[in-house]
């Protein structure tokens, strides 16, 4: 006989009749519930516990997985636009796995009444930037991070931090041609004053709109693999993403405390739609008390949604995931939210609240120097102010302004602060766009708020925003975590703002595939936080009572991100 039929015949006869009967069913079909039957028959013997003890003992000895290879392609997102996406792969104990894949966000800084051409320049950039990104993680990444352990994240970021600081420098002479603007240049689709006709004083001295931050051509391949890795590091450990971002946060300690952020839902979202003059909300949110579990919140959101359809027919859902309607007067969209509420036997104010997104960046009418609130209707910087203060003690249950002005409005940031600091949360979305910039410029010009809206876009990396939620937990600001127009399927953002300890999360609003899977994905954190007490939530603050019981505690004090 030959040395391996010798072989053969000595396995089985080592092999038992457990293993034998086995191999013999198993190669006659024979279905899953009879191997089950044929274990309780034939029970491990001493020698098999011995080797699978063996085998276990000696498994963890084994090499740490490490990163083998990375793929790039380009997918769509939640709106038909082109972004990123990133997967990595593995050598775990000699073979090569897939072990996760992250789709990035994509983001535009191009208004939505944008001229044609503008929006036609804008699809071509974003196209180019995803087809680079592609290049540099299937090329250049690919090859830095092979070999690395996915668990060891900053040490993965340093190899792209350096392939980032070459691509800047082979493109910093036509970044610095093309894509910074004058500092008088006004923004796409606002009209300058026509030559000729006098413009007053007050007019003339507001700020000018501050320049657009060019944005690396590729930079989605820094975010989205930095993502990727963070994803890949959790699996590895067997963890959950936010656990294992929660753990990078606080070097490695586990928190003292799980928050899950409250989510502010957009139920409305207020177009400029004929014969509709509202232009000044961009979008009405819901948000709700702490004493309430995310699925009774969602339940509520649902009536909420389901009342507006049936009673004001209100039924074209926009890219945002919630209705879309308009108005004549800024008191309509928020009295249809009352009427709403008291259909469902609720009390705004007191079993739920309201949130304003103003997006006053895309109101102001520069030829005018005025904020154009209502078609017709227009209000200088001081008005706004006057203005929200009038909308805020009407309406006490708004919580939340988000950009009620411009970021270079920063005189009026401060008085409305003091005016209205003590009564609702006043935050920065489109101050805060660059979280790299926020990061690393100490004198960066950015105005007095209680809190900011953070976005993992182009080259935000987890480092990035780790660092920045620990600067604004020291300051006691408000750190809200907030998904942008063009999302996409991934639901990582949810983990992200649970690990980073986010006080609220903006997903928009509860229809649309992609936003729906992050609310999905925040209900199943929550089955897994159901232990911890309702205490150690994220809570909303009575605003109404801290205005009565001048002795206790202020509300987050309103600072600018330049005092540290």
């Amino acid at each position: 006989m030959e040395p391996g039929g010798r072989r053969l015949e000595r396995r089985r006869q080592l092999m038992g009749p457990r293993q034998e009967a086995a191999e013999y069913y198993r190669g006659h079909g024979v279905p899953q519930r009879m191997e089950e039957a044929l274990n309780a028959l034939f029970p491990l013997r001493p020698a098999d516990l011995y080797g699978e003890l063996v085998g276990n003992y000696f498994s963890k000895f084994s090499k740490a997985p490490v990163i083998c290879k990375l793929v790039g392609r380009k997918v769509l997102d939640g709106v038909g636009q082109p972004t990123l996406e990133v997967e990595i792969y593995c050598t775990v104990k000699n073979y090569e796995k897939r072990i996760c894949s992250t789709v990035m966000s994509s983001y535009s800084q191009i208004p939505e009444d944008a001229l044609p051409e503008t929006t036609e320049a804008d699809e071509k950039e974003r196209k180019d930037s995803v087809n680079t990104a592609v290049e540099w993680v299937n090329d250049s990444l690919n090859t830095m991070l092979r070999d690395l352990e996915p668990t060891d994240q900053c040490k993965a970021e340093e190899k792209k931090e350096i392939q980032k600081q070459e691509e800047e420098a082979a493109e910093i002479t036509l970044a610095l041609t093309s894509c910074i603007p004058s500092a008088t240049a006004l923004p796409v689709g606002k009209k300058a004053a026509k030559p000729g006709k006098k413009v007053s004083v007050a007019e003339r001295m507001i700020p000018p709109a501050e320049p657009i931050e060019s944005v690396l051509c590729g930079s989605l391949a820094i975010g989205g693999t930095s993502l990727a890795i963070a994803k890949a590091g959790a699996t590895v450990n067997r963890i959950p993403l936010y656990l294992h971002i929660a753990l990078l946060k606080h070097d490695q300690d586990l928190p003292k405390e799980m928050t899950l952020p409250l989510p502010m839902v957009t139920l409305l979202n207020c177009e400029k739609i004929p014969p509709a003059k509202l232009k000044f909300a961009k979008e009405v949110m819901l948000i709700p008390p702490v004493q309430l579990s995310l699925k009774q919140v969602l339940f509520h959101f649902h009536f909420y949604k389901f009342s507006l359809y049936t009673s004001y027919k209100l039924h074209i859902i926009s890219h945002l995931g919630c209705l879309i309607t308009g108005y004549d007067s800024l008191e309509q969209p928020l009295l249809l939210m009352q009427t709403a509420c008291s259909n469902l036997g609720l009390e705004l104010g007191k079993d739920m609240y309201l949130g304003i997104n103003c997006a006053a960046h895309e109101l102001m009418d520069y030829g005018k120097g005025k904020y154009e609130i209502l078609t017709g209707t227009f209000k200088s910087p001081d008005e706004m102010v006057d203005m929200y203060v009038e909308l805020i003690n009407k309406f006490p249950f708004i919580i939340a302004l988000i950009d009620p002005l411009r970021k270079e409005d920063r005189e009026q940031w401060n008085n409305i602060c003091c005016a209205l600091g003590s009564k609702c949360y006043l935050i920065a979305e489109d101050a805060a766009t660059h979280i790299s910039k926020l990061k690393t410029d100490q004198n960066i010009n950015t105005p007095r708020c209680s809190g900011v809206v953070l976005k993992y876009i182009n080259q935000t990396k987890v480092s990035d925003l780790i660092e920045l939620t620990g600067l604004l937990d020291g300051q006691r600001h408000i750190t809200i975590l907030g998904s942008p127009d063009g999302e996409s399927s991934d639901d990582s953002l949810v983990d992200l703002a649970v690990g980073l300890g986010a006080r609220f999360i903006k997903l928009g609003g509860l229809s649309r595939g992609e936003r729906v899977t992050k609310y999905n994905r925040l209900l199943a954190i929550e089955e897994e936080l159901t232990d911890l007490p309702r205490s150690k939530l994220a809570a909303v603050p009575n605003f109404a009572t801290k205005n009565k019981n001048k002795n206790q505690e202020r509300s987050p004090p309103l600072k600018s991100f330049s005092s540290r």
